[in-house]
């Protein structure tokens, strides 16, 4: 399967029903994960606010973890040392224990588990990982998921934007800055990994209102600033959408402006995560990349073996 093959599967990733059985009662949730599996608790926790969510991409647990926990470990492989670490110190807790996972070692530590299809690369498997969260927290139903699905196909059809857009950056060789704002601040770190993986290409992301406490400084006076292309996302808030306009007056920049389409957050939040799968493909077809090779980080796991 190549790799604008993968993309398109996840019209079919987010028809999924799986979810899980968890406590009636819980004070927390501490999902473990790295990156493209990591990212997938990150969106999850700006979506889902009943309970405290905590995303770890570490070795090690916080030490409040225990018998009121619901603890997710996420790894695609399955064999993530991180995920795996954190996984068994939250059982040795005693914590409510789900993983999700296409098997590896991963899925021997907890018979709660949701065992995903293998074959992609963990990335492009966000349907797959993220679906179950929604499932279970936010009662996503069948109507649902196939609203998500037609949204997503409608991006596979139609994606001359973020081609485009794929065809500025390559072309002009900028680097992309991408400021996203809640709900959305991960779906902009989401768009930073899929330019470093897919494009290999460096990235920086930020979000508002954050960002005008730091970044919008550099944005006035940085050196070199014909080197970024900076986006970000339409149909924010009041608060946010004048913030965005301030800064680009203020820093005499402009933003390209993506408006995500879809009824509610959830969707919104699928539609700007193919979206920007679309202009990262496009950025590595330009560079004669392949968007498959993570060749450097396989590298990097065998040295520290």
């Amino acid at each position: 399967m190549d790799f604008i093959e993968e993309l398109k599967t996840l019209k079919t990733q987010v028809l999924i029903s799986d979810s899980f059985k968890i406590p009636e009662h819980f004070d927390n949730i501490v999902i473990s994960g790295m990156g493209g599996s990591g990212i997938v608790g990150k969106l999850f926790s700006e979506l889902y606010h009943l309970k405290p969510v905590i995303c770890l991409d570490d070795y090690d647990i916080p030490d409040f973890v225990g018998k009121n926990t619901v603890f997710i470990g996420i790894s695609y492989s399955g064999n993530t040392e991180e995920a795996i670490s954190c996984t068994k110190q939250a059982l040795k807790k005693g914590a409510h224990v789900f993983v999700i996972t296409s098997g590896g070692d991963l899925s021997k530590l907890s018979n709660e588990r949701i065992v995903i299809p293998s074959g992609l690369q963990p990335r492009s498997a966000i349907g797959y990982m993220l679906m179950p969260l929604l499932n279970t927290f936010l009662n996503i139903d069948a109507e649902k998921r196939n609203s998500i699905s037609n949204l997503i196909n409608g991006v596979d059809l139609h994606h001359e934007e973020a081609s485009q857009l794929g065809k500025e950056i390559a072309n002009e060789k900028k680097i992309p800055v991408i400021y996203g704002f809640s709900p959305f601040r991960y779906v902009a770190y989401r768009w930073k990994t899929q330019f470093n993986e897919n494009s290999k290409l460096m990235a920086i992301n930020n979000y508002f209102p954050e960002l005008n406490h730091n970044d919008t400084m550099s944005l006035r006076d940085t050196y070199l600033k014909e080197t970024f292309f900076f986006i970000t996302f339409g149909g924010s808030s009041g608060k946010i959408s004048r913030r965005i306009d301030a800064t680009e007056k203020v820093t005499s920049t402009t933003f390209h402006k993506v408006e995500p389409l879809g009824i509610d957050d959830i969707e919104k939040m699928f539609y700007l995560i193919h979206f920007g799968d679309y202009i990262s493909l496009e950025t590595a077809m330009i560079r004669n990349m392949d968007p498959r090779d993570v060749s450097s980080i396989e590298h990097l796991k065998s040295l520290i073996r």
